[in-house]
């Protein structure tokens, strides 16, 4: 019975010991998102059809991808977007939350043609960005870009996935 005792208590003492350990060292790790092309999107002048832009672009089609975005990126490279497809058209509002760098966001209906842009967004402002008008699109560049492009609205875009 001593026995007995005296292997709970070294027992108890080791497992003790064991949950009063410092965890410091357990660190958080975070991965950081990237990229995934899933299509490519082309931007049309809508008067003679000519290109301004050809674009690699990951969708956004679920709550989830829709509610994260570009957030938590540091940064997005010139020739890429975000197009975010929504399930029916109607007026659309996105905001910068934990979004680091600016973007022009671009709204399209559901006939394909931009029916508004919102240009050079704050990085982590939690302020509306409305479309104006009923849109079923969204796609978001980096800011400066619709201007660079000459892009207007009434001109319209295709886009295919991989």
């Amino acid at each position: 019975m001593k026995r007995r005792i005296i292997s709970i208590l070294v027992l108890a003492s080791l497992l003790q010991a064991y949950s009063c350990k410092d965890t410091s060292e357990n660190k958080v790790l975070t991965k950081e998102i990237t990229f995934k092309k899933e299509g490519e999107l082309i931007l049309k002048k809508a008067e003679n059809d000519s290109v301004l832009a050809t674009l690699e672009i990951e969708i956004s089609e679920t709550e989830y991808e829709t509610q994260t975005g570009l957030m938590y990126r540091k940064s997005m490279e010139q020739n890429r977007g975000m197009l975010f497809i929504f399930e029916r058209e109607a007026r659309k509002s996105f905001y910068m939350k934990n979004t680091e760098f600016p973007l022009d966001i671009i709204y399209v209906n559901s006939d394909l043609k931009v029916v508004s842009i919102q240009k050079n967004t704050k990085p982590f402002d939690e302020s509306s960005i409305p479309s104006q008008v009923p849109a079923k699109y969204a796609l978001e560049v980096n800011a400066g870009l619709s201007d660079q492009w000459g892009l207007e609205v009434g001109d319209i875009i295709s886009f295919n996935r991989d």
